[in-house]
């Protein structure tokens, strides 16, 4: 599939200083494993802020966690992602005149992002002080096939002059973190967390070896050059740098190609970092950059195939949307030892954890276009699952894993627990998702290899935690995922999903045990008396309801709090968090976020019509959205309710997050969640998909703006295409069996074409 508007470019004239640490995510380049800022590579003058990182995804050290009070089971240090080396830098000198974008003459200048080619770009034409016009290209590639390899394709023309330039590239090993100690979101201290420990230059390419100052962990980078015309390369070391001067004559119209080349290996992978570095650069040395890009692009066209989504009426909507998709590709990990970061590997925002925005904004997205990441994610979580349980103990649950709220190795780095650890949610989101990935797939061998044991475990956990009382099954002193709402009692979000929780451990042991599949799970000693009792508490379940509004309220205590003034709120006071104390806003009616709304997407048949659409109405009013994960969520629920005005104002507002900096936080790092939020708002809300036990459905809609809108799904063996127009939702079964789908309610058997008169 070709995607419509594959790139993504900017007139970069600098203007406004702010917008470099803006682009320097919105431009990143990312593959899962690497991530790398979009810096300019021969830098900016002191004084302006610049995030200058290199991350690996999963590789951490650990940072202290002061508490005021040291009262037992707080968290007293974190694991904290790293900007593990500085490979962009170089310097390029024109018969001794430094190139930089604030001297001289900017005569033009671009930034681009290429989509089907996986590469980013600059373009400038500059004249020096002295009159000397030089056209500068640059491509830059983290590579999907080689997850490894970063390469920078450096290419000089002169314009108007015949004499000299040199290329002064730079390896640094010696980096640091960017800290912020005004925002809750980014770390406060900028520490060195990187021990040199060996430094070498073999043939030409230098290798930087570092150790962690705490985790026992080790990376190494190796950086090699190529140049298009013969010309003396010096590599020399320079403490725990290299350094890089290259020195040739160009003439006028001449073009000359320098490509750097990275790799990064971590010993949380390979044992010996460094051998590891130097066979991934002989393996990238091996082959052109021309075939690194062809492989990319080859790479990229089969995951654009597999995430077909086009509209056809909003260009600039459509922009936005494959900016997103393109960012959770780039972001997400290829294997068990990593997950997916509230930041992707764009930024430091959030210092590198993991939420459970993977499993409940990101997983959709890979359940339904490329299952086997979702599985990889889903195994990062049964690789942490012995953690989950310390975790557990230190809360005090006898039985059970209780999954850490924000980490990166799987024990808990939320220095806040009223609204980190106290979100024990996170356990039924996790467990909701190994259900969804097994309704999509029907992966039941997967199940019983893996995804069993995170089901019982955070099962046993609930049972723990709860209990029963007036004939009811209660979970008290907890955090749901209003940020604005913490420590409260059966908050029906929590309550539901652990619900759902129980009701799944009872199903998967009987369809287990049916298959003749429990070997796997015997060394848990689950037994069919510790099942029943999970149904059982499922079936008794407290979800709160207020008989006189009709809805759910988000908790025992919600409806008894002063209602907060949104309206008479100045705008610069949002985020409130930034602006009012935890307890200021704990007493309110207000919301950071979709709460029970979500509850009733996710878990949509706990409830009726009457309820759910009575709810959203009254969250509307005490919803402030400062969290990037909640007008994505509004929207499925306006189009589920018919509301698609509503909808369609609620997506746009968040499609457009990132590109558009419309929560000025950019700087630290894409919003991920969001991102797979937007794709749940067009599928789930204006498609009306909705997956369960027994089948697939849909409600298709269509927003006024738009002429049309399709898109594709993975459904066990099957995919999918669903094509909404003014007239009628044409549903195309592309390749796999037949299958029953219910479209409005009324099941039909998709053998090759069903078409449907559009609804509403």
């Amino acid at each position: 599939m070709k995607i419509k508007q594959p790139v993504y470019a900017i007139d970069n004239i600098i203007s406004d200083y702010n917008d470099l640490t803006v682009y320097e995510t919105v431009f990143h380049n990312a593959n899962g494993y690497i991530g790398v800022r979009s810096n300019f590579e021969e830098g900016y003058p002191e004084g302006i802020d610049t995030i200058r990182g290199s991350y690996i995804n999963g590789f951490y050290d650990i940072a202290e966690m002061k508490q005021a009070e040291k009262l037992y089971g707080l968290v007293e240090d974190k694991q904290t992602m790293l900007n593990v080396v500085d490979t962009q830098t170089i310097y390029l000198i024109i018969d001794g005149e430094k190139f930089s974008m604030f001297e001289g003459t900017v005569k033009e200048s671009k930034r681009w992002l290429d989509m089907e080619k996986g590469i980013t770009g600059r373009y400038i034409v500059w004249r020096s002080p002295k009159g000397k016009e030089i056209e500068i290209s640059i491509k830059r590639m983290t590579s999907f096939t080689q997850l490894s390899l970063f390469t920078i394709e450096y290419i000089v023309k002169a314009l108007n002059f015949n004499g000299n330039i040199v290329f002064q590239s730079y390896h640094r090993g010696e980096v640091q973190n960017y800290s912020n100690e005004n925002d809750p979101r980014a770390a406060r201290e900028s520490s060195r967390y990187l021990v040199p420990a060996q430094a070498v230059v073999e043939e030409g390419v230098s290798y930087l070896t570092s150790d962690t100052s705490k985790s026992a962990l080790s990376v190494c980078t190796g950086v090699a050059h190529r140049l298009s015309k013969d010309s003396s390369i010096v590599t020399k070391l320079e403490g725990h740098s290299a350094s890089t001067k290259i020195d040739t004559a160009i003439v006028e119209n001449e073009s000359i190609q320098l490509v750097k080349y990275t790799v990064f290996s971590d010993s949380i992978r390979h044992k010996d970092c460094t051998a590891n570095a130097k066979v991934e650069m002989g393996k990238a040395l091996t082959v052109s950059l021309e075939t690194l890009y062809q492989a990319q692009f080859v790479y990229l066209k089969e995951y654009w195939n597999n995430c077909l989504l086009e509209i056809k009426g909003d260009d600039e909507l459509t922009e936005a949307i494959n900016y997103n998709m393109y960012q959770l590709i780039q972001s997400v990990g290829k294997d068990e030892h990593c997950n997916i970061t509230a930041k992707g590997l764009s930024g430091e925002g959030y210092e590198g954890h993991y939420f459970w925005d993977t499993e409940m904004y990101i997983e959709p997205f890979f359940n339904l276009t490329e299952p086997s990441i979702t599985k990889n994610l889903i195994s990062f979580r049964y690789k942490t699952l012995d953690k989950a349980r310390e975790n557990a103990k230190i809360l005090g649950h006898a039985k059970g894993a209780l999954f850490p709220w924000r980490t990166i190795m799987g024990t808990e780095c939320s220095g806040y627990f009223p609204s980190g650890t106290a979100g024990y949610h996170i356990n039924g989101d996790i467990a909701y998702s190994v259900v969804a990935y097994y309704l999509v797939t029907k992966d039941l061998d997967f199940i019983a290899e893996k995804g069993a044991e995170i089901i019982f475990e955070t099962a046993r956990l609930w049972m723990d935690v709860g209990n029963y009382s007036n004939g009811t099954f209660r979970i008290n002193e907890v955090t749901g995922p209003d940020e604005y709402t913490c420590m409260v009692n059966n908050n029906y979000y929590t309550n539901v999903s652990a619900q759902y929780n129980l009701r799944w451990a009872y199903k998967f042991y009987y369809m287990l045990k049916e298959a003749k599949q429990l070997t796997n799970i015997e060394k848990l000693g689950i037994t069919e008396d510790e099942v029943r009792e999970f149904e059982r508490a499922a079936d008794l379940m407290y979800l709160p309801y207020d008989n006189t509004l009709k809805i759910n309220p988000q908790d025992d205590s919600f409806l008894d709090k002063k209602v907060w003034d949104l309206e008479n709120t100045p705008k610069e006071k949002f985020p409130l968090l930034l602006h009012y104390h935890p307890l200021h806003l704990y007493r309110h009616q207000v919301c950071k976020q979709a709460d029970t709304v979500l509850a009733h997407f996710i878990f949509e048949d706990a409830q009726s019509m009457e309820t759910i659409r009575n709810t959203f109405h009254y969250y509307e009013k005490v919803t402030t959205h400062d969290s990037s994960l909640s007008t994505c969520i509004f929207s499925i629920m306006a189009s589920k309710l018919g509301l698609i005005d509503k909808a369609y104002d609620y997506f746009g507002d968040s499609a457009k997050l990132d590109l558009f900096n419309t929560h000025k936080n950019t700087k630290d790092g894409i919003h991920t969640a969001n991102m797979g939020g937007n794709f749940m708002a067009i599928v789930y809300g204006f498609g009306g998909l909705r997956i369960k036990e027994n089948s697939i459905y849909f409600a298709p809609s269509l927003p006024k703006q738009w002429e049309q809108y399709k898109f594709q799904i993975n459904y066990e063996d099957s995919q999918i295409i669903v094509e909404v127009n003014a007239k009628e939702t044409i549903f195309t079964l592309v390749k796999g069996g037949s299958k029953v789908i219910h479209i409005y309610g009324i099941s039909y058997n998709l053998e090759d074409v069903v078409k449907i008169a559009l609804q509403g």
